[in-house]
């Protein structure tokens, strides 16, 4: 009896969590729509007022974010490069470093390197500010005078989340294929045609739009989750550690969540093209 007991208490557990995640996912989905919705119909908020928090906050996202994700883009090309060397001479394929680069840096180690330098450098800026101006009353004077904050500042640094987070990936990209063959000369003395017909032949549609989806929905799944987190703060500012704390966590849990969904739902997709189900 008393393993039945415990045993139905963990189930309890679980569904109780389950059901807070599903609620907490749908305030996320409403916010997402709610922002759009508004910033296309409200006649208030200005075409040059959400261009220019869009630029702002592409230039803090995604401009000063360059050197970290040009190092970590060097440092991921070096790995795949030394982990691929040994496989190119015992089985003396060039295939094999194109094969690496596409499987570790576009499908992967780009789309979620990028996503948690933004979570660490602009998640944790966007959710303690707009905790911040809920604590300084600044977003009841935007609804005093008729401004809706969805239109003005949450959607806004969504989109501009999403363009940032795009272009690092893309410039990810960009130094780790550079890089890339950089190493490959040193270490293997890999001509460059060769090094380029080696990821060419490796590429396909399924890549590019696996790697756009990761970054579009990441980038929105972060910023999302940042802002909605700050606008829970209510109390005082003793709460906006918290609610940058809960944004920074739930980003992480939720873009490692969907990034490993859209990778197994890939693989499966792949499995079932080749005929092995």
């Amino acid at each position: 009896m008393e393993t039945e007991f415990s045993l139905m208490g963990i189930v309890d557990g679980l569904g109780r969590r389950a059901i807070k995640r599903l609620h907490y996912t749908s305030e996320l989905l409403l916010m997402t729509y709610l922002s759009f919705r508004t910033a296309a119909l409200n006649p208030m908020q200005g075409f040059r007022a959400t261009l220019a928090v869009v630029s702002s906050q592409v230039y803090y996202t995604g401009y000063q974010s360059l050197p970290l994700i040009s190092g970590l883009a060097i440092a991921s090309s070096a790995m795949v490069v030394l982990q691929s060397s040994s496989q190119f001479n015992l089985f003396g394929g060039g295939n094999t470093i194109g094969r690496m680069m596409m499987m570790l840096i576009v499908r992967e180690m780009a789309p979620l390197l990028t996503a948690l330098i933004v979570i660490a450098r602009s998640g944790t800026a966007v959710a303690s500010e707009i905790g911040n101006m809920r604590v300084n009353r600044e977003i009841e004077a935007l609804e005093v005078m008729g401004i809706n904050p969805l239109s003005y500042i949450v959607f806004p640094r969504i989109l501009g989340g999403i363009i940032s987070v795009m272009c690092l990936a893309l410039y990810f990209l960009y130094v780790a294929n550079i890089s890339g063959f950089i190493f490959a000369k040193i270490f293997l003395n890999m001509p460059l045609n060769f090094y380029v017909d080696a990821i060419m032949q490796v590429i396909a549609k399924e890549d590019v739009l696996l790697f756009a989806c990761k970054n579009l929905v990441g980038g929105a799944i972060i910023f999302t989750i940042c802002c909605y987190q700050g606008m829970q703060v209510k109390q005082g500012p003793q709460e906006v550690p918290q609610a940058t704390t809960a944004g920074v966590v739930n980003s992480i849990i939720y873009v490692i969540a969907f990034n490993m969904i859209v990778t197994i739902l890939f693989y499966m997709n792949q499995i079932i093209k080749m005929g092995f189900i």
